[in-house]
């Protein structure tokens, strides 16, 4: 098979940082768009991309790229694209999408021709008029963008943000993809102390822990494409070897959690143990007013209770203006904070060193930086 084209939809926001870590990956052809990352490879690339980005929502091979402005050409561009190459005469093969100012309005019609189209071309290769779609499932995505359509196969099933350590949550999680990117903004190091105040169920400590050791944040779980008929045999078994291989044991790597909430505490520790960090990360339940570190350099990470989380925008100010008084400037220490609040450099009394705008979610937010001394 020819070279596959990828694409890697994220959040906004991060498209830079993670097309950087795709070509740490020894990845070809990577380009950064708004929304997403492409790139080119072979079936080690789909593996290792999903085994590996800590970035990327999912992995998508990029089957068609072509312009619709009627069902027809939509039908049309759909059937031309080798599915035969991908999809086995028993696997299933959903459709499901988005259209965005364009001609095509419909999703369900959309939807429909497009599996029509799909349905079309197999029958003709297997000599079948019937699909009973009883084996692996590949996954059709479309996106109508002003007319422009691109067709791909999720390759990951489950978002990759979704590591498989973490079952349960306290309140509102931050996602983690955005933790880890945090932690990338923060500079994290197999050498670092990082420090989160609110950590609810530990997603910023364990995405640290998981950086800093250069632990691959898909090991613990698994991938819809592991199953398709396509695939070569051994490929994901040696990407996951080759993910063991470059754990960084000697990391000298520690984190420290606090939360008000004992549950809190007791669920981060139960989520670091699923990732296997458990040893690098210490929890104790203590509020925002007595933080303190006696550590020589950390970074403190922090996705602080606000307004959609606590129904009070007042109580989250309040916890800002703690901040600003115990997050002082120090040498060897940075923080980085996230938040909605337009207002949040007022109340913690001093303008961010650094600012970056991403989203949380739907949440569009800013990430403030604080580390000049």
């Amino acid at each position: 098979m020819d070279k596959i084209q990828f694409s890697a939809p994220c959040l906004f926001g991060i498209e830079g940082i993670c097309a950087d870590e795709l070509k740490r990956m020894d990845i070809e052809n990577v380009k950064a768009e708004t929304g997403r990352v492409t790139f080119d490879g072979d079936f080690s690339t789909l593996a290792r991309a999903n085994l590996c980005s800590r970035y990327a929502e999912r992995i998508q091979i990029l089957l068609g790229q072509f312009r619709a402005d009627s069902f027809e050409e939509l039908f049309q561009g759909v059937k031309a694209i080798c599915w035969e190459d991908w999809i086995g005469k028993d696997e299933a093969f959903p459709v499901k999408g988005h259209s965005v100012n364009s001609k095509l309005t419909s999703i369900p019609d959309c939807q429909k021709i497009i599996k029509k189209a799909v349905v079309t071309r197999l029958s003709l290769k297997y000599g079948k008029n019937w699909f009973d779609e009883t084996g692996s499932r590949h996954q059709i995505q479309f996106l109508i963008m002003k007319d422009q359509v691109s067709i791909m196969l999720d390759t990951s099933g489950e978002g990759l943000h979704k590591r498989g350590y973490r079952r349960e949550s306290i309140g509102a999680p931050i996602k983690e993809t955005l933790a880890s990117a945090m932690a990338d903004l923060s500079h994290v190091r197999p050498f670092s102390t990082v420090i989160d105040p609110f950590c609810g169920s530990g997603t910023i400590l364990i995405e640290s822990a998981l950086k800093a050791l250069n632990i691959a944040p898909g090991i613990f779980r698994r991938f819809s494409s592991e199953k398709w008929e396509c695939m070569p045999l051994n490929v994901w078994s040696q990407e996951r070897q080759r993910c063991l291989d470059l754990v960084n044991h000697d990391a000298e790597f520690r984190a420290y959690g606090y939360d008000i909430d004992e549950n809190a505490v007791e669920l981060t520790m139960a989520n670091a143990k699923k990732a296997g960090v458990e040893k690098r990360i210490y929890v104790q339940k203590r509020d925002i007013s007595d933080f303190f570190s006696d550590a020589e350099r950390a970074a403190v990470i922090t996705n602080p209770p606000y307004g959609e989380r606590l129904l009070d925008v007042e109580q989250a100010r309040k916890l800002y203006r703690i901040m600003g008084k115990k997050f002082e400037k120090r040498y060897g220490y940075s923080y980085t904070v996230i938040s909605p609040d337009s207002d949040f450099e007022t109340t913690f009394g001093r303008i961010a060193d650094k600012r970056r705008k991403l989203y949380n979610g739907m949440i569009k937010c800013q990430v403030y930086m604080y580390f000049k001394k």
